[in-house]
């Protein structure tokens, strides 16, 4: 057996079972090593019932009675009472989990580990995870690894056939340099990826899950600093800086450039003036003004000969930005056009013409700037607004526009700002320009938390603002309506706000609609022929309508801080007081990212809070860093991005000495090219 192995050559793994593997993305033996636990029960330091008190507790007990029952529609409730072999007592509840009921039935010792709390008037273990004594870890410190289930693969499977592949486990070859792992002072990959899988104590585990978190910011630190290194090989036409046509456009403008805006534009306009493309992202909260950037950026192009393109993910906000663009170039003698899908027949041709004659000076479209027949005669400059909508090789097309040996200067905008980790990792090609000011006048909305049962604040307030003709966005979950589930559907809700709100004109709105539908619904929406949208968050980027003032998020909860950050962002961007109202999905204490988004405007901060709890893949999303698929490593730690980082340079200052210092880690150099190619931006 090797790391190659197919899974159906596994002992335990049948035709049937081996499906199940390959749907959920494990194929070989070396995909099941590399499926490290999602979290890990630890059931040490069990206490007497006695003597527990509230807060995170583990006992070991038997189940005196088990029982379920039905609370309301979609609510099963199971009690237990637990006892141990002094004969104390304690109640243990499950919300959901019906499941326990023949679990606990089989007999016998248990371990359970939760929150012993006071619920419902008396203190009881709430939601306790529990393993049979019988089934723990021989030898071990009673800690049990906990993997996440996908395809219908069952923990109990995953044990067995991670099991019988330890003889591997044991022989894995070292995947870093060793003087890496030396200076590191590193366990070795063959006992981390050992102990990760079967822990022996809390401390080796520590070590451990430390190693592996290492190799992966390594690796991607390594490929980001790679991509810097061959992007300054490559060669970009210069565009000159002219102060007097700078100067010009600032003063064309209705309103005064904030000191960040004007840094960011400054920091772009030198990349300019260098024979290598620039690779820049400008990150800027929602409202903080990155177009009037983009556009200064774009006209210097335009003056020193260039054509820009500039590429956004939905038609909606192509329209919006070719008529900003369009206004902010006002009287300046720049052709800006418009090319999307709905540009057909010989108004499309007209604008391919003059695309290639030069006769265009800046070209804002969708995907439609990818087709073979969009050609340039002088591309020098290319912004991608929101980039994470775009993958490696959408982007890869749109340079490869220029024809030529050289490639554009490219700007990558998002309104989702990137905390510092992550730019040091993901971003590490990148140069980072941040506009962490808002332009005078821009609205701080006022965010409030609100409880299922008491709606009155969001009615009054909607009825209120529609009185002052104002536009009103309601947001949902789901888009149908689902048996086991309490979040509100699109659908749903829709039908409940036209009874709330009679005599407004109500929308919907939801990704499963065709794309002509979906941009008709945003534009009668824009042209206020509707009052109030409901929607799911397809709204989320790129849709600025200023008379909007009020948000309702429905289910609040189920959604990410850095989500909510951007539905809020939806409005406040006109003159009058706007309002974001975040609903719970039931009456419990609100969550952390629910306080957080009621005290903070602040997008930076709350990236690095939503960082912290949910990781880079959760904020990012798949379209962007699904891909990156970190197991270990926690982005939020500095100390080990410091750590990586530094191993990181060093390789990279013994690769000029020595060009084959990899060539006996394939593993590494796999999972380098891998990476170069997610988190380059050319």
């Amino acid at each position: 057996m090797n790391l190659r192995t197919p899974i159906t050559d596994i002992k335990g793994v049948g035709p049937k079972t081996g499906e199940k593997f390959v749907g959920a993305g494990i194929a070989t033996a070396g995909d099941l090593i590399n499926y490290y636990p999602r979290t890990y029960d630890d059931y040490s330091g069990a206490e007497n019932i006695a003597d527990i008190k509230p807060g995170k507790v583990t006992l070991r007990a038997r189940v005196e009675s088990i029982s379920t029952r039905y609370a309301r529609r979609n609510l099963k409730i199971t009690t237990a009472t637990l006892v141990d072999d002094n004969d104390d007592k304690v109640q243990a509840v499950w919300f959901n989990q019906p499941f326990r009921e023949r679990q606990l039935k089989a007999g016998g010792q248990f371990y359970f580990s939760g929150d012993f709390k006071l619920q419902y008037g008396r203190y009881q273990l709430s939601s306790p995870k529990c393993e049979a004594a019988k089934d723990m870890p021989l030898k071990s410190d009673n800690i049990v690894p906990v993997y996440s289930l996908k395809n219908g693969l069952k923990m109990s499977t995953l044990k067995t056939v991670i099991t019988n592949v330890k003889p591997l486990i044991a022989v894995l070859p070292e995947n870093l340099p060793f003087d890496v792992v030396a200076d590191g002072n590193l366990m070795s990959h063959s006992d981390a990826v050992m102990e990760a899988h079967f822990p022996t104590s809390r401390d080796k585990l520590k070590q451990a899950r430390s190693r592996l978190a290492f190799e992966e910011l390594y690796s991607l630190i390594l490929a980001a600093r790679m991509n810097r290194d061959a992007n300054q090989r490559i060669k970009a036409r210069p565009i000159k800086f002219t102060l007097d046509n700078i100067k010009t456009f600032v003063a064309n403008l209705p309103f005064t450039m904030t000191s960040a805006q004007r840094r960011a534009a400054w920091e772009i306009l030198q990349d300019f003036g260098r024979d290598v493309p620039m690779n820049r992202l400008l990150q800027g909260d929602v409202g903080s003004g990155k177009t009037v950037v983009a556009a200064l950026a774009a006209y210097q192009a335009k003056v020193d000969g260039y054509q820009t393109a500039i590429m956004v993910p939905t038609e909606v906000l192509a329209t919006q930005h070719a008529a900003t663009f369009a206004n902010l170039l006002s009287g300046l003698n720049v052709n800006v056009a418009l090319l999307t899908g709905s540009v057909k027949g010989k108004a499309r041709d007209e604008v391919l013409e003059k695309l290639k004659n030069c006769e265009i000076d800046i070209i804002i479209g969708t995907h439609a700037l990818f087709q073979p027949n969009v050609e340039f005669q002088n591309l020098g400059f290319v912004v991608i607004d929101e980039q994470h909508r775009f993958g490696v090789r959408q982007r890869q097309e749109l340079l490869d526009k220029t024809g030529d040996k050289y490639l554009p200067h490219l700007l990558a905008m998002t309104a989702t700002p990137i905390p510092r980790s992550l730019q040091l990792t993901v971003f590490g090609d990148v140069d980072v320009s941040t506009l962490n000011e808002l332009p005078k006048g821009r609205q701080v909305v006022e965010t409030k938390i609100i409880m299922p049962a008491n709606r009155q604040p969001v009615t009054e307030r909607v009825r209120a603002e529609l009185a002052a003709g104002h536009q009103i966005y309601y947001i949902a979950k789901l888009i149908e309506e689902k048996e086991d589930s309490e979040k509100t559907s699109a659908d749903v809700l829709y039908k409940k706000v036209v009874k709330a709100y009679p005599g407004a004109r109500v929308g919907i709105l939801h990704g499963k609609m065709p794309a002509e539908t979906k941009e008709k619904i945003m534009r009668e929406f824009e042209a206020h022929e509707t009052d109030i949208l409901v929607s799911t968050t397809v709204v989320e980027v790129g849709v600025d309508v200023p008379n909007a003032t009020v948000m309702v998020i429905e289910n609040a909860d189920q959604f990410g801080l850095a989500q909510l950050h951007q539905l809020r962002g939806r409005v406040g961007r006109g003159d009058a007081k706007s309002y974001c109202f975040v609903v719970q999905t039931d009456g419990g204490e609100p969550s952390r990212r629910l306080k957080e988004i009621e005290r903070s405007n602040d997008g930076f901060y709350l990236a690095e809070v939503d960082l912290a709890m949910r990781g880079a893949g959760e904020i990012y999303g798949t379209a962007q860093h699904g891909d990156l698929n970190l197991k270990v490593a926690n982005l939020a730690d500095t100390k080990m991005i410091k750590r990586a980082s530094d191993a990181a340079k060093a390789t990279i200052e013994q690769l000029k000495v020595q060009p084959d210092y990899l060539e006996n880690y394939p593993e590494l150099q796999q999972l380098i090219n891998k990476y170069q190619k997610l988190t380059t931006l050319n």
